[in-house]
C-alpha cells in the first residue's frame, strides 16, 4: 500500500517526511530525559545526538542551536497554554469579563513559567528570543483584552507593562531572595491589573 501524503496548506510549511518527524521526536524525547535528569544548564547538542542515536548534523539542522532545542521542548506546553486562553473555559478562556481574563492569563502564565523555570531562565538570556514567538501571541491577546477594558488607552504599551513582571528571572528573585510565595506574586500581578485598568475619573 502506498503511503498517503498530506497536501500542503496555504501559509503553512510543507509537511515533514516520516523519517524527519521520527528523528525530531527522538531528539525531543532524549533532550527531555536529559533535562529532567541533569537540568538544562549543561545541555549539549552533541550529547543529545548520542542519546537520541542520530547524527550531530541532524540535531543542528533541525534546531540550529541549543536555544532552538530548548524552545522546541517548550513548544507542546505552549500550544496547550494558547489553546486554553484562546478557546478554553473561563475565566482563562472566553466567557468571563475582560479584566478577569487578564488576571487569569497572568496567573496561568506565571504557573507556566514556574513549571519549566530552568528552561525559561536559560531562554531569557537572549533578549531577541524573549520578545519573539510566544511573547507576540501573549502580547496581542493582552492588548485585545485591554482594549475592551480601557478604550482609548495605549494598549500596546500596557500589554508590555503587564508582561514585564511575568518573567523567570524576576519571579526567581522574588521567591529566592525576597521570600515571596507564589500566592503573593500572583496577588501583586492582580493588583497591577486593577491599577492599570482602573477607570479614569
Amino acid at each position: 500500500m502506498r503511503e498517503r501524503r498530506s497536501l500542503p496548506v496555504l501559509g503553512q510549511p510543507p509537511p515533514e517526511r516520516a523519517d524527519a518527524a521520527r528523528n525530531r521526536q527522538k531528539i525531543i524525547e532524549a533532550a527531555s530525559r536529559m533535562v529532567a535528569e541533569s537540568g538544562a544548564g549543561d545541555l549539549s547538542l552533541d550529547e543529545v545526538a548520542r542519546e537520541a542515536c542520530v547524527g550531530v548534523g541532524t540535531v543542528y539542522r533541525r534546531f540550529g542551536d541549543r536555544t532552538g532545542l530548548l524552545l522546541a521542548l517548550l513548544d507542546e506546553r505552549e500550544r496547550r497554554f494558547q489553546a486554553a486562553f484562546l478557546s478554553g473555559p473561563p475565566p482563562l478562556g472566553p466567557g468571563a469579563p475582560a479584566r478577569e481574563r487578564i488576571v487569569a492569563f497572568l496567573h496561568a502564565l506565571a504557573d507556566r513559567i514556574l513549571a519549566d523555570e530552568a528552561l525559561f531562565l536559560l531562554l531569557e538570556k537572549g533578549a531577541a528570543r524573549r520578545f519573539s514567538g510566544p511573547y507576540r501571541v501573549h502580547h496581542v491577546h493582552l492588548a485585545t483584552l485591554l482594549a475592551q477594558v480601557c478604550p482609548g488607552a495605549d494598549t500596546v504599551y500596557l500589554a508590555d507593562a503587564l508582561l514585564a513582571p511575568v518573567n523567570a528571572h524576576l519571579i526567581a528573585c522574588q521567591r529566592e531572595e525576597r521570600g515571596m510565595t507564589v500566592e503573593r506574586v500572583k496577588a501583586g500581578l492582580e493588583a497591577l491589573v486593577m491599577a492599570v485598568t482602573r477607570p479614569t475619573p
